[in-house]
């Protein structure tokens, strides 16, 4: 994966991500058009498809709603990097094949604006931008198999 840096704080909980008065909907592409927007109301402008969302620590705290996971990955994120998530976000983002990694020094060596490529197979972060990598922790071997299905029900269709 390729794509923008856009580069957030710490403790961005599901009701920034995806605030409760859009939860009417599941629908993927309404969710996404309200994604950040209490934090950022540009966000959905300024998301290229293939984008990186850089963020600080507890990302995705709050409530266990899967829309939020949801509402980035159609905004275009195509990964989220993170100093830690927290632990249902990260679950859900699993779910619905949303590639996240945990890497502090990535977080901290990455600026809003950056080009970044991510190998989520080995865990490899360039920040093409300024010619650095860091290294996250890579998947397990059942979590890049989840991922290559797209998430956890495409996952159980094809092999069930």
């Amino acid at each position: 994966m390729q794509g923008k840096a856009i580069k957030y704080g710490d403790n961005i909980d599901t009701d920034v991500i995806i605030p409760a008065r859009y939860l009417n909907t599941s629908d993927p592409q309404e969710l996404a058009q309200h994604c950040m927007e209490d934090l950022d109301k540009e966000f959905k402008n300024k998301v290229q498809e293939g984008d990186i969302l850089v963020v600080g620590e507890n990302f995705g705290s709050g409530s266990s709603r899967e829309h939020a996971p949801i509402a980035i990955k159609a905004s275009g994120i195509s990964c989220i990097i993170a100093k830690s998530f927290a632990r249902i976000f990260f679950r859900n983002a699993i779910n619905i094949g949303l590639p996240i990694l945990e890497c502090k020094e990535a977080v901290d060596g990455i600026e809003e604006g950056d080009i970044v490529l991510v190998d989520t197979d080995n865990g490899i972060i360039k920040n093409l931008s300024k010619g650095t990598q860091f290294k996250a922790q890579p998947f397990p071997d059942f979590i890049k198999e989840i991922m290559k299905y797209g998430g956890l029900i495409n996952y159980v269709r094809e092999k069930v």
